[in-house]
Protein backbone atom coordinates (compact mmCIF):
# COMPACT_ATOMS: atom_id res chain seq x y z
CA UNK A 1 0.00 0.00 0.00
CA UNK A 2 1.59 3.51 -0.82
CA UNK A 3 1.89 6.07 1.67
CA UNK A 4 -1.34 8.29 2.02
CA UNK A 5 -1.14 11.84 2.09
CA UNK A 6 -2.58 12.97 5.60
CA UNK A 7 -3.73 16.35 4.77
CA UNK A 8 -6.08 14.91 2.20
CA UNK A 9 -7.27 11.98 4.34
CA UNK A 10 -10.30 11.47 6.34
CA UNK A 11 -11.09 8.65 8.65
CA UNK A 12 -15.34 7.91 8.71
CA UNK A 13 -16.10 6.27 12.15
CA UNK A 14 -19.31 4.75 11.96
CA UNK A 15 -21.87 4.30 14.78
CA UNK A 16 -20.35 3.85 17.41
CA UNK A 17 -23.25 4.80 19.58
CA UNK A 18 -24.76 3.64 22.57
CA UNK A 19 -27.60 2.06 21.10
CA UNK A 20 -26.05 0.78 18.07
CA UNK A 21 -22.81 -0.97 19.94
CA UNK A 22 -23.94 -0.96 23.93
CA UNK A 23 -25.06 -4.76 25.07
CA UNK A 24 -29.05 -4.51 26.07
CA UNK A 25 -29.69 -1.75 23.76
CA UNK A 26 -31.99 -1.77 20.42
CA UNK A 27 -29.47 -3.12 17.88
CA UNK A 28 -26.91 -3.36 20.28
CA UNK A 29 -28.23 -6.48 21.39
CA UNK A 30 -27.26 -7.69 18.02
CA UNK A 31 -24.05 -6.38 17.36
CA UNK A 32 -22.50 -5.60 20.82
CA UNK A 33 -21.28 -9.37 20.84
CA UNK A 34 -19.04 -8.93 17.47
CA UNK A 35 -17.83 -5.36 18.69
CA UNK A 36 -16.69 -6.86 21.61
CA UNK A 37 -14.74 -10.39 20.15
CA UNK A 38 -13.50 -8.77 17.21
CA UNK A 39 -12.13 -5.61 19.61
CA UNK A 40 -13.87 -2.89 17.27
CA UNK A 41 -14.24 -0.11 19.69
CA UNK A 42 -10.00 -0.02 20.35
CA UNK A 43 -9.25 -0.83 16.86
CA UNK A 44 -11.38 1.97 15.82
CA UNK A 45 -10.01 4.45 18.31
CA UNK A 46 -6.59 3.20 17.43
CA UNK A 47 -7.01 4.23 14.03
CA UNK A 48 -8.59 7.63 15.25
CA UNK A 49 -5.34 8.37 16.76
CA UNK A 50 -3.20 7.36 14.24
CA UNK A 51 -4.60 9.32 11.65
CA UNK A 52 -5.11 12.65 14.27
CA UNK A 53 -1.29 12.47 14.25
CA UNK A 54 -0.02 12.19 10.92
CA UNK A 55 -2.36 15.21 10.54
CA UNK A 56 -5.06 13.96 8.91
CA UNK A 57 -9.03 14.24 9.37
CA UNK A 58 -11.35 12.20 11.88
CA UNK A 59 -14.98 12.06 10.88
CA UNK A 60 -16.87 10.54 13.76
CA UNK A 61 -20.38 9.51 12.46
CA UNK A 62 -24.09 9.55 14.19
CA UNK A 63 -27.34 8.38 13.02
CA UNK A 64 -29.88 10.10 15.22
CA UNK A 65 -33.45 11.38 14.89
CA UNK A 66 -35.99 13.65 16.31
CA UNK A 67 -37.69 12.66 19.09
CA UNK A 68 -41.13 12.68 17.33
CA UNK A 69 -39.09 11.00 14.64
CA UNK A 70 -40.37 13.72 11.81
CA UNK A 71 -36.93 13.72 9.81
CA UNK A 72 -37.26 9.48 10.02
CA UNK A 73 -37.82 8.49 6.48
CA UNK A 74 -40.22 5.16 6.95
CA UNK A 75 -39.64 3.76 3.52
CA UNK A 76 -36.22 2.42 4.71
CA UNK A 77 -36.68 -1.21 6.81
CA UNK A 78 -34.00 -0.62 8.95
CA UNK A 79 -35.05 2.91 10.04
CA UNK A 80 -38.70 1.34 10.81
CA UNK A 81 -36.75 -0.87 13.03
CA UNK A 82 -35.30 2.02 15.11
CA UNK A 83 -38.46 3.82 14.99
CA UNK A 84 -39.94 1.00 16.39
CA UNK A 85 -37.01 0.37 18.96
CA UNK A 86 -37.89 3.81 20.03
CA UNK A 87 -34.25 4.07 19.76
CA UNK A 88 -31.03 6.81 18.31
CA UNK A 89 -33.32 9.88 19.31
CA UNK A 90 -31.39 12.68 19.55
CA UNK A 91 -30.42 14.25 23.05
CA UNK A 92 -31.11 10.78 24.51
CA UNK A 93 -27.82 8.18 25.85
CA UNK A 94 -28.92 6.45 23.41
CA UNK A 95 -27.72 8.48 20.42
CA UNK A 96 -24.37 9.50 21.99
CA UNK A 97 -20.96 8.11 20.73
CA UNK A 98 -19.41 5.85 23.81
CA UNK A 99 -17.04 6.87 26.02
CA UNK A 100 -14.42 4.34 24.53
CA UNK A 101 -14.26 6.54 21.31
CA UNK A 102 -12.62 9.81 22.55
CA UNK A 103 -13.40 12.61 20.23
CA UNK A 104 -11.06 15.65 20.75
CA UNK A 105 -11.82 19.35 19.15
CA UNK A 106 -10.10 18.63 16.03
CA UNK A 107 -12.69 15.84 15.09
CA UNK A 108 -15.87 16.62 12.96
CA UNK A 109 -18.71 14.76 14.04
CA UNK A 110 -21.59 14.73 11.42
CA UNK A 111 -25.44 13.67 12.43
CA UNK A 112 -27.52 12.14 9.24
CA UNK A 113 -30.57 10.72 9.10
CA UNK A 114 -29.87 7.97 6.62
CA UNK A 115 -28.18 4.43 6.04
CA UNK A 116 -26.23 6.23 3.76
CA UNK A 117 -23.91 9.11 5.98
CA UNK A 118 -23.19 11.06 2.36
CA UNK A 119 -27.59 11.30 1.81
CA UNK A 120 -29.13 14.34 2.69
CA UNK A 121 -26.27 16.12 5.00
CA UNK A 122 -23.15 17.93 4.48
CA UNK A 123 -20.60 15.19 4.48
CA UNK A 124 -19.23 15.56 0.95
CA UNK A 125 -19.59 19.17 1.07
CA UNK A 126 -16.87 19.15 4.52
CA UNK A 127 -14.76 16.63 2.88
CA UNK A 128 -14.31 18.79 -0.44
CA UNK A 129 -13.97 21.77 1.47
CA UNK A 130 -11.28 20.18 3.53
CA UNK A 131 -9.49 18.96 0.19
CA UNK A 132 -9.61 15.47 1.22
CA UNK A 133 -8.96 12.67 -1.51
CA UNK A 134 -8.40 9.45 0.13
CA UNK A 135 -11.56 8.05 2.85
CA UNK A 136 -10.92 5.37 5.01
CA UNK A 137 -14.13 3.64 6.73
CA UNK A 138 -14.54 1.74 9.89
CA UNK A 139 -17.19 0.97 12.40
CA UNK A 140 -20.62 -0.50 12.71
CA UNK A 141 -22.35 -2.65 11.30
CA UNK A 142 -20.15 -3.58 8.35
CA UNK A 143 -23.16 -4.47 5.68
CA UNK A 144 -25.44 -1.65 6.43
CA UNK A 145 -24.00 2.04 6.96
CA UNK A 146 -20.29 1.07 6.93
CA UNK A 147 -20.91 -0.51 3.52
CA UNK A 148 -23.06 2.39 2.80
CA UNK A 149 -20.42 5.30 2.64
CA UNK A 150 -17.72 2.78 0.87
CA UNK A 151 -20.16 2.60 -2.28
CA UNK A 152 -21.03 6.48 -1.81
CA UNK A 153 -17.19 7.54 -0.93
CA UNK A 154 -16.36 5.82 -4.23
CA UNK A 155 -19.22 6.96 -6.28
CA UNK A 156 -18.12 10.66 -5.27
CA UNK A 157 -14.79 10.36 -6.33
CA UNK A 158 -13.03 9.42 -3.11
CA UNK A 159 -10.25 6.91 -3.36
CA UNK A 160 -11.85 4.43 -0.56
CA UNK A 161 -10.45 2.17 2.02
CA UNK A 162 -12.26 -0.02 4.29
CA UNK A 163 -10.65 -1.43 7.57
CA UNK A 164 -11.46 -4.51 7.54
CA UNK A 165 -10.53 -5.37 11.33
CA UNK A 166 -12.06 -2.45 12.53
CA UNK A 167 -15.39 -3.12 11.82
CA UNK A 168 -17.96 -5.49 12.13
CA UNK A 169 -21.58 -7.20 11.35
CA UNK A 170 -24.34 -9.40 13.46
CA UNK A 171 -21.89 -12.56 12.98
CA UNK A 172 -18.44 -12.89 10.95
CA UNK A 173 -19.89 -14.46 7.80
CA UNK A 174 -22.24 -10.97 7.29
CA UNK A 175 -18.88 -9.20 7.90
CA UNK A 176 -16.99 -11.27 5.35
CA UNK A 177 -19.47 -10.87 2.37
CA UNK A 178 -20.26 -7.55 3.35
CA UNK A 179 -15.98 -6.99 2.73
CA UNK A 180 -15.95 -9.37 -0.44
CA UNK A 181 -18.50 -7.00 -1.78
CA UNK A 182 -16.90 -3.18 -1.05
CA UNK A 183 -13.43 -5.23 -2.62
CA UNK A 184 -15.05 -4.16 -5.72
CA UNK A 185 -15.55 -0.35 -5.23
CA UNK A 186 -12.67 -0.12 -2.37
CA UNK A 187 -9.17 -0.88 -1.03
CA UNK A 188 -9.32 -3.42 1.86
CA UNK A 189 -6.51 -2.91 3.91
CA UNK A 190 -6.58 -3.60 7.98
CA UNK A 191 -5.44 -1.51 10.77
CA UNK A 192 -1.05 -2.38 10.52
CA UNK A 193 -1.51 -1.25 6.91
CA UNK A 194 -3.35 2.02 7.75
CA UNK A 195 -0.62 2.91 10.35
CA UNK A 196 2.12 1.99 7.82
CA UNK A 197 1.03 3.94 4.90
CA UNK A 198 0.69 7.13 7.29
CA UNK A 199 3.58 9.28 7.92
CA UNK A 200 5.20 10.54 11.17
CA UNK A 201 4.06 14.19 11.85
CA UNK A 202 6.32 16.40 12.08
CA UNK A 203 8.66 15.92 15.52
CA UNK A 204 7.47 12.32 15.62
CA UNK A 205 9.11 9.53 15.11
CA UNK A 206 7.43 6.15 14.38
CA UNK A 207 7.56 3.32 16.99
Amino acid sequence: MNTLNPAATALLVVHLQHDTVSPGTAFGALFSQEVQSRNILANCHSAMSAVREAGGLVVPLRIAFAPDYSNLDPSVPLLQLAQEADCLKEGTEGSAIVPEITILDQDVVVTHQLPGPFSRSLLNELLKSRGIENVVVCGVATNASVESAVRQASDLGYKTYILSDAASAVDETAHQASVASMALFARVITLPKLKASLPAAPGKHSQ
